[in-house]
């Protein structure tokens, strides 16, 4: 491929795009995750902004087709998204930072195994109720 872009590879997402009833609120919470595991920025317009890791994008976009303002991971649709956070010790480095960047640790009384025995896991959300698990390895 001359053109500089990663070889397609069937089956890899592509990209998962999130409508934010607040993008300034999501590109400050988002943005730091996403920069502490890894993503880069990539694209920024007035709607939205996106992070690229590999060949993979997330995007926050505030779009003006949103139905409604508020996000509720219990009702059918995306509960949540999963990141491989690293060893226990990144886990633990990226609960202790996250409030000061609008995450709330879930489930504090079951953490680090709220996944069950066996696992190492962190799940946050941030103030708009969007969550993520950040996986650790064991």
């Amino acid at each position: 491929m001359g053109s500089g872009r990663e070889a397609l590879t069937v089956g890899v997402l592509h990209h998962v795009e999130v409508w934010v009833p607040d993008l300034a609120a999501a590109t400050r919470s988002w943005g730091w995750l996403l920069g502490e595991l890894g993503w880069t920025p990539y694209q920024d317009w007035p709607a939205g902004r996106s992070w690229r890791l590999g060949p993979t994008y997330l995007v926050m976009e505030k779009s003006p087709e949103l139905s409604g303002q508020v996000h509720d991971r219990l009702a059918p649709g995306l509960n949540h998204l999963a990141f491989h956070a690293g060893p226990p010790a990144a886990v633990d480095a990226l609960v202790v930072a996250a409030p000061d960047h609008g995450w709330e640790l879930l489930f504090p009384d079951r953490h680090p195994q709220a996944g069950g025995p066996g696992t190492y896991a962190a799940y946050l959300a941030d103030g708009q109720g969007y969550e993520v698990e950040l996986v650790g390895s064991v």
